[in-house]
């Protein structure tokens, strides 16, 4: 029982009532910092996985891993689509036609970019027959000029399903009237919603009729591609490439969409560092504590020398003592920050209904939901850090305890 003195005085110190109170008010103010720090720390690291993981199902899964485009003319694409997926690596494959116009309707003009493809291929390398809310993919037939547009894209131009648009490309043709844009109508077959900035300006054309449009009939402007590993999309797509005969290159997400990325994970570390910081100023704030308890109690520290204690038994009184607000702090703290990155989209989404606003509008902002993912590795790499400041931080005022003189302490007494 005697080894165990430390812990008890420790425990009995932490829990002893002051005022009336359970706890000091400078060792509960220590606890809710470090809670309140952690909490944050793991909620707000949640919500930048969460913007990285949609960035990678969303945006990627609209735009191409990766393309496979010819220096000329690819007008072989369907031998080359059976030499591609040959590639373990790749997935699936489908061949498109890009270009850039215009769409107006009754006088209002939004800029588009115009994608030709393959209905029934297009559904293998693309997300967006699981964001239609209106249509289906498979409406878009060859020579129909139909046309799928996003739900924002509708929205600004009121355009519903069966409407006439005018598509209008930056070419000019040649009549016997003068030089006239060139310029096709279209009927708005399906609207698709994936919440980004996509669904105001990708549109969507059968490949046929795209190919009519541009007068390549028979070629194609590349090859889409879906990885299993989007991240090694770079090195498979530019293997790819340099295999095939002399005459094509490719161009990844990297090159096209990869400084969203760098950004997210920029801003993680970041703000993951900011936060850390308020998470060592509540762990630090153990020090301040730990003082005023250290000066409080050294008439008792001097009795305890007088009765046998030794220096390295006053230490752990004050460490466990330390302890004890660093591991409740930093335990009730991730229990917090987990329940609110679990719930913090419908937490948020409710605030949204309650103040009638949206705080991601998608006409700005690239996601209209706030996402989390909780990550156990940042949860754990979190925890443990607010533990190991927490004990660090009860280090010097515990040697500190230990360097009291029974003698001086006592003189006054």
């Amino acid at each position: 029982m005697l080894k165990l003195y430390p812990a008890r005085i420790g425990l009995r110190y932490t829990s002893a009532k002051r005022k009336n109170h359970f706890i000091s008010f400078i060792s509960l103010t220590s606890m809710v910092g470090l809670i309140i720090g952690v909490a944050l720390l793991i909620t707000v690291l949640s919500v930048m996985n969460g913007f990285d993981r949609e960035l990678q199902q969303r945006i990627l899964g609209m735009v191409p891993h990766a393309v496979i485009k010819p220096y000329a003319e690819m007008t072989n694409w369907k031998v080359l689509e059976d030499q591609v997926m040959k590639n373990p690596e790749v997935l699936a494959a489908a061949p498109f036609i890009n270009a850039q116009g215009m769409i107006t309707r009754n006088g209002a003009v939004n800029g588009v970019q115009l994608n030709g493809v393959l209905p029934e291929e297009e559904s293998e390398v693309s997300i967006i027959a699981k964001h239609m809310i209106r249509g289906e993919l498979q409406d878009l037939k060859a020579g129909e000029f139909g046309i799928i547009i996003g739900e924002i894209l509708a929205r600004q131009l009121r355009i519903a399903i069966g409407d006439k648009v005018t598509v209008v490309l930056p070419e000019a043709s040649l009549t016997p009237a003068g030089v006239f844009p060139r310029l096709k109508r279209f009927t708005v077959k399906g609207v698709f919603k994936v919440g980004a900035d996509l669904d105001a300006s990708l549109t969507l054309i059968h490949m046929n009729d795209a190919a009519k449009m541009l007068r390549m009939t028979g070629a194609v402007h590349g090859l889409r591609l879906k990885m299993h590993d989007l991240f090694d999309a770079p090195r498979v797509a530019n293997q790819i490439a340099v295999n095939l005969d002399a005459g094509f290159y490719s161009i990844d997400w990297t090159r096209t969409h990869g400084n969203l990325f760098q950004a997210i994970r920029m801003e993680k570390t970041m703000i993951g560092l900011l936060l850390m910081v308020i998470v060592a100023v509540a762990a630090f704030n153990i020090i301040s504590t730990l003082v005023m308890v250290v000066t409080d109690k050294k008439a008792d520290i001097a009795i305890l020398r007088t009765m046998g204690a030794t220096p390295r038994g006053i230490m752990g009184i004050f460490i466990v003592q330390g302890a004890y607000i660093g591991i409740v702090g930093t335990i009730v703290g991730t229990a917090v920050g987990v329940l609110l990155s679990l719930n913090i989209s419908e937490l948020i989404h409710g605030l949204e209904t309650l103040l009638k606003t949206q705080f991601l509008n998608p006409d700005v902002y690239f996601i209209s939901d706030l996402p989390s993912q909780l990550i156990l590795e940042d949860v754990m790499i979190i925890s443990g850090s607010a533990l190991v400041m927490s004990l660090l931080a009860t280090l010097y005022p515990a040697w500190r305890a230990s360097k009291v003189q029974p003698a001086e302490a006592l003189r006054y007494e």
